[in-house]
């Protein structure tokens, strides 16, 4: 990430404190990656695991682009892009409105933590692998991939945050929480 100096930064400095604010389910687990240096002025990655007893059920990723000057195709300053890639139950696999579902899912997250967007684009990915031969005793294998991006609205990114990782959680198995039910910090080691 650039260093961030002067008002300029102002608006990302306030988006990176809303990110850094939020907790998440203790089966997801967060980090900051290396982010993208060419596509914005200021930038920052977030990835993801869901691991639920030793066991990996999926991944994603998170880049919040900042350009102060804004650019045309964002129609704003910020642009988030999103991916999530998760293993599925072969009856979800085989289940030919899985990307409107995963589409849904999306929609439905961001609808829901009053994360305000516009100009949202993307791609749901279903992949199956059906196995022959000597390997036809193999049940039916799947993976779910979201590719998407949208324009915030505000600088405050912690709605669009939780809304991503609840899509991750969907796409990996996990039963959402109730509404209403807040998720319990992770214990600090």
């Amino acid at each position: 990430m650039n260093a961030i100096v002067g008002d300029e930064a102002a608006q990302f400095r306030v988006a990176l404190s809303s990110l850094r604010d939020v907790r998440l389910r203790p089966e997801i687990l967060v980090e900051e990656a290396p982010a993208p240096q060419r596509l914005a002025p200021y930038a920052i990655a977030l990835s993801a695991e869901v691991v639920v007893d030793d066991e990996d059920l999926g991944s994603g990723r998170l880049v919040v682009l900042h350009d102060p000057q804004g650019q045309d195709a964002w129609a704003g300053t910020f642009r988030i892009v999103a991916f999530v890639k998760a293993n599925l139950e072969p009856e979800m696999a085989a289940d030919p409105m899985l990307a409107e579902v995963g589409w849904s899912w999306l929609v439905e997250a961001l609808d829901a933590h009053g994360a305000g967007y516009a100009n949202i684009s993307g791609t749901v990915t279903r992949v199956t692998s059906e196995s022959f031969g000597g390997l036809s005793d193999r049940p039916l294998e799947g993976q779910i991939e979201i590719r998407v991006s949208w324009t915030p609205l505000t600088p405050d990114l912690g709605p669009h945050e939780r809304a991503w990782a609840d899509v991750l959680g969907q796409a990996a198995g996990l039963m959402p929480l109730p509404p209403g039910v807040a998720q319990l910090p992770r214990p600090r080691g």
